[in-house]
């Protein structure tokens, strides 16, 4: 009876997951394989007397000679390298803020969550106006201290660290959240037991703190990883791309190569390029996370 009952089990556990599977199947993995299938045709609106051509890997091979796919491609890493760690560092000496003895904890938190509830856009207009050449906040402080104006959104270097900026100023708020679960699930006996031994805070913090909150800035890092590779909305919103094409990110070439070229395939070919991307990014996290799980 005994295998015929684990049968009908297994049968069970099936059925209870069928609608996930067919759920995962409709969300994500029709959309993913009709954008790839798209990629390997020529689809371009602005010509529909060519029909849709399958082409292979001609769209591939287009991104791979096109200057202004490489250039995106490399604004877009920019953006991931400096903005993730410097969203992880803000955002930790956050959680660490609001982590603390407060009496009255809600506004702490409540400051936190606000950065956070802002839309991307809405986030891009407010420091478009803060970077403002003329009228801005930052540049009325540089003139109030006795330095010149910078033309923060005309000049490509410049614009790329405005734009940095406000994506730490934005993300930090959401890191700060995750890392904030992660310290109030360490057990208060282990600060109190090194305490008894002596121990200062700089080696509390980086005996117990760290190793025990490495879980959840490895979550706080994936999550994180992905929305820098499809940064699109802030610096579309401060720059459009601009100055030229400095600050344009994959995902803005995609929008203009779908939506203002009407060219199908090939945005298709991007996009496919950008999962694989971030396909790559969360699996390196997740490698790394396994790799340190069983040395544990």
């Amino acid at each position: 009876m005994k295998p015929s009952k684990d049968l009908s089990e297994r049968a069970l556990g099936w059925l209870l997951l069928s609608p996930v599977a067919l759920l995962l199947a409709i969300v994500v993995i029709y959309p993913v394989g009709q954008l790839i299938y798209s990629s390997f045709f020529t689809i371009r609106l602005t010509e529909p007397w060519l029909g849709t051509p399958f082409v292979g890997l001609e769209n591939y091979l287009k991104a791979w000679e096109d200057e202004r796919f490489w250039g995106a491609l490399m604004n877009t890493l920019l953006f991931i390298v400096v903005t993730v760690p410097g969203s992880l560092a803000v955002g930790l000496g956050l959680a660490m803020l609001a982590n603390m003895p407060f009496k009255r904890k809600w506004p702490v938190r409540l400051a936190l969550l606000l950065p956070w509830a802002l839309p991307l856009v809405f986030a891009g207009l407010i420091f478009r106006w803060f970077f403002d050449n003329k009228l801005g906040f930052f540049n009325d402080i540089l003139v109030r201290i006795g330095i010149e104006p910078q033309p923060w959104l005309t000049d490509p270097v410049l614009a790329k660290i405005a734009i940095c900026f406000t994506i730490i100023w934005k993300s930090s708020s959401f890191m700060a959240l995750v890392l904030l679960a992660g310290l109030q699930a360490i057990p208060k006996s282990l600060y109190e037991a090194a305490e008894v031994d002596g121990a200062s805070k700089w080696l509390q913090f980086k005996e117990i703190t760290i190793p025990m909150l490495m879980p959840a800035i490895f979550v706080a890092l994936i999550f994180r990883t992905i929305t820098a590779i499809q940064t699109f909305d802030i610096p579309y919103a401060m720059t459009g791309g601009g100055p030229g094409e400095a600050t344009e990110t994959l995902a803005m070439y995609i929008h203009k190569t779908t939506l203002d070229f009407l060219d199908f395939g090939y945005g298709s070919a991007l996009a496919a390029i950008m999962f694989i991307v971030s396909i790559i990014a969360t699996s390196g996290y997740l490698k790394y996370t396994q790799r340190s799980a069983g040395r544990d």
